[in-house]
C-alpha cells in the first residue's frame, strides 16, 4: 500500500530528541520551543511566532486574542476543515459561510463582499491544499469594513502570494504541524503575527493566563495549549532544512500535474499566475461525465495499493451544525460538489517518483475501466 502520508525524518530529529531526554527539558519550558518559534517566524517573514499544541488550537486562540464581542460574526469558507468553524463557535461567535471558487477551491472574495454585515468583525481565508487565496481584494474589503483577517495557513508552509509568504499577509495567522504537514512536530501548531500585543495575548492564553507577577492568580480564562520541548525538537530539526522540504513538496506536485494532466475525467486545482503553491495534497475533482463519485473511486483504487482521502465535507452539511441550527436552508454548490467528487492521492513527504508513477497509472487504469464498463 502506498500510504496517503508518510513523514520524512533524518538523524537530526533523533539527535535533538535525545538532547531533550538527556537534559530533562521535555515540557513547554524547554529552550527549543522558543528557538522553534523564532526560526518559524523568520521563515514566514513576521515578527512573532507563538507555538501551540495544534493547528486547531492556533485558530481558536487567534480568534480569542482579537477580543471580538460574543455574537459577532466571522466569515469563513463553506469548504474547509471543521476546525475553522469550531474555533469561531467556541469563542461565542457566529460563523457565516460563503462558497469557494470552482477553480482554486479557495474562498470566493466576491461572495465575502455580499455577506459583510454590521456584526461582521473578521474573515478567515483558508489557503486550500497549499494554494494561496487571492489576498489583495480580500484585504481591501477588510480595510474598508475594518475587519480582522485571520489566515488559516495550516496547509501552506512556504506557499507564496505575489512573493509574500502565506501567513504574513493578514493580521494574524495559524499554522499546523500535524504529521501530514510539510513541517511536522507530530501534533502542534503556531500563531504568527506582526502585532506584539496580539502575540502577548496568545502567549498568555496558551498558558492558562498565568500572570507574570503572581502565577496562580487569573484575570481571565485561558487554555492549556502549550507545545512541548520534545515536539519543538522535531520542529527545529525540520526547520533546519525547510527550504529542502518545500522544494521537495513542489517537485512532487509538479510531477503529479505532469502525469495527471492528460488523464480524462478529472479536473486539477487551477494554479493562478500570482501564486506559488506548495501542493500540500495532490487532489482532483471528478468531471461531470464520470458517473461514480469519489468514494467509489477510492474503493476501486484500494486493490491497486493506493491509499486516498476524500475532500473536506461542507460546514453547512455537518451533522453537529445541523443540530445547532446554524446554517438552516443554506446551499453552497461548489463546496457540495468538491466534497462528493474530490479525492486526493498519496502526498506524503517521503513519496518517491516511482510511487507517483504507480499511483497515476492505477488511476488511469481505474478510470478507463470504469468508462469501458459504462460506469
Amino acid at each position: 500500500m502506498i500510504p496517503v502520508n508518510e513523514p520524512l525524518f533524518t538523524d537530526r530529529e533523533k539527535e535533538l530528541l535525545v538532547e531533550c531526554v538527556e537534559t530533562r527539558w521535555i515540557s513547554s519550558e524547554g529552550s527549543l520551543v522558543r528557538r522553534f518559534e523564532e526560526i518559524f517566524a523568520e521563515f514566514v517573514g513576521v515578527k512573532q511566532g507563538v507555538a501551540v499544541s495544534s493547528g486547531t488550537a492556533a485558530l481558536e486562540v487567534s480568534i480569542a486574542a482579537l477580543e471580538i464581542e460574543p455574537g459577532d460574526e466571522v466569515i469563513i469558507p463553506a469548504f474547509t476543515i471543521i476546525s475553522c468553524a469550531m474555533a469561531v463557535v467556541r469563542n461565542g461567535l457566529k460563523p457565516v459561510l460563503v462558497d469557494v471558487e470552482s477553480e482554486t477551491w479557495n474562498i470566493d472574495v466576491d461572495q465575502v463582499a455580499r455577506k459583510i454585515g454590521p456584526k461582521t468583525k473578521a474573515v478567515m481565508p483558508v489557503h486550500m491544499y497549499g494554494h494561496p487565496v487571492d489576498m489583495e481584494p480580500l484585504l481591501e474589503l477588510a480595510d474598508h469594513h475594518r475587519l480582522h483577517v485571520i489566515e488559516d495557513a495550516a496547509e501552506a508552509h512556504g506557499a507564496e502570494y505575489k512573493g509574500r509568504k502565506c501567513g504574513s499577509i493578514g493580521h494574524i495567522a495559524a499554522f499546523s504541524f500535524y504529521a501530514n504537514k510539510i513541517v511536522t512536530t507530530g501534533e502542534g501548531g503556531m500563531v504568527v503575527t506582526d502585532d506584539s500585543r496580539l502575540a502577548e495575548r496568545v502567549q498568555a492564553m496558551r498558558n492558562l493566563c498565568f500572570q507574570p507577577t503572581q502565577r496562580f492568580l487569573h484575570d481571565e480564562l485561558g487554555y492549556n495549549f502549550r507545545l512541548t520541548n520534545l515536539q519543538a525538537a522535531v520542529g527545529v530539526a525540520q526547520m533546519e532544512r525547510v527550504d529542502e522540504l518545500v522544494k521537495r513538496k513542489i517537485w512532487q506536485g509538479e510531477e503529479y500535474r505532469k502525469r495527471l494532466k492528460d488523464i480524462e475525467g478529472i479536473k486539477l486545482q487551477t494554479v493562478r499566475d500570482w501564486a506559488r503553491p506548495v501542493y500540500w495534497v495532490n487532489g482532483f475533482v471528478l468531471a461531470d461525465e464520470v458517473s461514480m463519485d469519489a468514494f467509489e473511486l477510492a474503493a476501486r483504487l484500494k486493490p491497486y495499493g493506493v491509499q486516498t482521502r476524500p475532500f473536506f465535507w461542507p460546514m453547512h452539511e455537518q451533522p453537529v451544525f445541523k443540530r445547532m441550527r446554524l446554517f438552516d436552508g443554506e446551499r453552497y454548490p461548489v463546496a457540495e460538489n468538491l466534497a462528493r467528487r474530490g479525492l486526493y492521492l498519496p502526498s506524503g513527504m517521503a513519496l518517491t517518483a516511482g510511487q507517483i508513477a504507480t499511483v497515476c497509472d492505477a488511476l488511469r487504469e481505474v478510470l478507463m475501466g470504469a468508462e469501458n464498463d459504462g460506469v
